[in-house]
């Protein structure tokens, strides 16, 4: 099993920044693909904001593109996602996911999820 920690997230007014982190119980290296998933509004669907490969491949949400920067610290077994120029519409909670390949087949291990507010 993989646990995946969350820290980070808060309050902030719009144009401002937030950076959340997520840490993964097994050395990042030897996951596939780590990535930032927000809540949808309306049912129980998660948005992809931004993912990070183990070769450092990256992928953004057109709303995110410009403004939110995603990396890995191997080192630190650890998954960063730096949002800066926040907007209200952002407001929302933020998960993060681990995508593991096994030789059975692919697993995907999720965090708890981290509440970002947007306001004035």
């Amino acid at each position: 099993q993989v646990q995946l920690e969350e820290s980070g997230g808060g309050w902030v007014q719009p144009g401002g920044s937030l950076s959340l982190s997520c840490r993964a119980s097994l050395p990042i290296s030897t996951i596939y693909q780590v990535g930032w998933y927000r809540q949808a509004v309306l049912g129980p669907q998660r948005a992809l904001v931004a993912s990070v490969t183990d070769r450092d491949g990256t992928e953004y949400a057109d709303s995110a593109k410009g403004r939110f920067a995603i990396s890995r610290d191997n080192a630190e077994n650890t998954v960063n996602l730096q949002m800066n120029g926040l907007k209200p519409e952002d407001t929302s909670v933020y998960l993060c996911a681990a995508q593991v390949t096994y030789t059975a087949g692919i697993k995907y291990y999720w965090g708890q999820g981290i509440q970002v507010t947007v306001s004035s």
